[in-house]
């Protein structure tokens, strides 16, 4: 899967991954490979990206959306840094 995080200065990370773990608005979820197309609204913490199952880059963020289609994930952040 592709994953693409963004804030309105910069792009963050782009690259294939295994899967992506997310601050959804109501808690935890994770995103993996073939996910079926949604839109969610992400809260403040932790994005942690699996780059494969032994691999992974985190970022804090402040919160913001992501949207999954066609195998892409893209995350809309107001702020991020990489921890």
């Amino acid at each position: 899967m592709n994953l693409e995080i963004l804030t309105p200065e910069k792009k963050l990370f782009s690259d294939d991954v295994y899967g992506v773990q997310l601050p959804g608005v109501s808690g935890l979820f994770e995103i993996l490979e073939k996910h079926a197309p949604m839109v969610s609204a992400l809260g403040k913490g932790k994005v942690k990206v699996l780059k494969d199952k032994n691999s992974t880059v985190s970022f804090d963020i402040t919160g913001g959306f992501i949207e999954v289609i066609n195998n892409k994930a893209t995350v809309l952040v107001e702020g991020a840094t990489e921890l």
